[in-house]
């Protein structure tokens, strides 16, 4: 059980830069958040000037996985694991935060609670009343209640075996809160094992229980790996990141909480989706505040030989700006913009939807021409324009030494 005097508080750095873009009308204070290994950092976020300012860190028991924050702002629930890719682990817990209203800065709030496995995902439902983490080896799913001063309360007890698939990566709730949605990636064929089907996995969900309602993905799920999904804010229509296929979904979200059976629009994400290298595969997807734009990331750490040293395969490590038909939710593809970094494994976007902040997960050697040199992980802060598009503007260098940096968000304070 961890206590409070693990948790460390550490100040650091100052930046600053350029000047204002459109916006949407948003008053409060929005921080930024980003975690390497166990460590857990907070900044400031300028958007007028497109900076950040770390501000402080706090450290987890283990290896962050994934932060959410509550419904009303005032508390932020972090999962953490000794595991990751590859390694089971033996520690493996969530955390309740109170976060200050005025800074952002995170306080320990209530105990910790035991998770069985290393946790991949976690969220909070609509109504701010329970905790769902989701997990991949063994697919599966528990829910937490959340006590009425935001602590993390005990886990609820499910009435029937879940049908959680293969791989679980990421558990969402719908809008309405009378369904959720477990998003299973499956896995690729590899090392003589066969291909593992993906599936978006729907539960009913009634005062934390869930209950299996349907399976939904094309035919058996076979060449359907999705990663995550991400709700329109006004519209019944659900976007989901196909890592394995480098693909974008769009689903129809049905008046009871269902998904339709099949997807209403299929899109490639890549800039260029004929030449794929190995290890390529779409990352996290998030809606523009707006409804009129969905962003994801494609990512890739592949490495080949180059002259007797490991180098970056050549992969794409972008952010995929797909333009939303505001009449059918079709998608299109309007621009793939440069990554600086390896692997972007998360980004948050601010809620006036004028800046987007992506973090890369760790160094990477890469050619250049015939010379080798080191890419650094890092923080990467683009601005949004009214049409979508993303202009770099800066990039952070993170030393990944204590781990790599594997979450990162937007937190808007009360």
């Amino acid at each position: 059980m961890i206590n409070r005097r693990t948790f460390t508080t550490l100040l650091a750095g100052t930046v600053a830069a350029p000047n204002r873009a459109w916006s949407q009308q948003v008053t409060a204070k929005t921080v930024f958040y980003a975690s390497t290994g166990p460590e857990f950092t907070l900044f400031d976020v300028d958007v007028a000037d497109a900076a950040l300012q770390k501000r402080g860190t706090v450290t987890l028991p283990a290896n962050v996985q994934y932060a959410w924050p509550h419904p009303s702002k005032r508390y932020l629930y972090v999962v953490s694991s000794s595991g990751g890719p590859g390694a089971a682990g033996t520690t493996h817990l969530a955390n309740a935060f109170r976060i200050d209203p005025v800074s952002g800065a995170l306080a320990p709030h209530g105990e910790p609670q035991s998770l069985p496995s290393r946790p991949i995902h976690t969220s909070v439902d609509r109504s701010g009343e329970y905790l769902l983490t989701a997990y991949n080896d063994p697919s599966s799913v528990t829910v937490h209640r959340i006590n009425g001063d935001g602590s993390i309360g005990e886990r609820v007890s499910q009435p029937d075996k879940l049908d959680a698939g293969i791989y679980g990566h990421q558990i969402r709730t719908t809008p309405g809160d009378q369904t959720a949605i477990l998003v299973t990636r499956g896995n690729n064929a590899a090392g003589g094992k066969p291909e593992d089907p993906g599936a978006l996995k729907l539960f009913g969900f009634k005062r934390g229980a869930l209950t299996n309602l349907a399976s939904i993905a094309p035919g058996t799920g076979f060449g359907f790996g999705p990663r995550h999904l991400d709700f329109h804010p006004s519209q019944p229509w659900v976007y989901v990141s196909i890592e394995r296929q480098n693909k974008l979904y769009t689903y129809k979200l049905q008046s009871d909480g269902a998904l339709g059976r099949d997807p209403i629009f299929v899109k490639d994400t890549l800039a260029d989706p004929a030449n794929v290298k190995p290890a390529q595969g779409a990352g996290p997807i998030h809606m523009h505040p707006n409804g009129r734009f969905v962003y994801l990331t494609n990512r890739n750490q592949g490495e080949v030989e180059f002259e007797g040293k490991k180098v970056f395969n050549g992969g794409e490590n972008n952010v995929a700006v797909f333009a939303i038909d505001g009449q059918t939710g079709e998608p299109s593809l309007v621009q793939t913009v440069e990554g600086h970094g390896i692997h972007l494994r998360t980004f948050g976007i601010d809620p006036s939807g004028q800046l987007l902040v992506a973090a890369s997960i760790r160094p990477l050697s890469v050619r250049d021409g015939n010379a080798i040199k080191t890419l650094t992980a890092g923080i990467m802060v683009y601005r949004i324009a009214g049409d979508g598009r993303l202009s770099f503007v800066r990039k952070y260098d993170v030393d990944t030494g204590k781990g790599q940096q594997f979450w990162s968000g937007m937190v808007t304070l009360t």
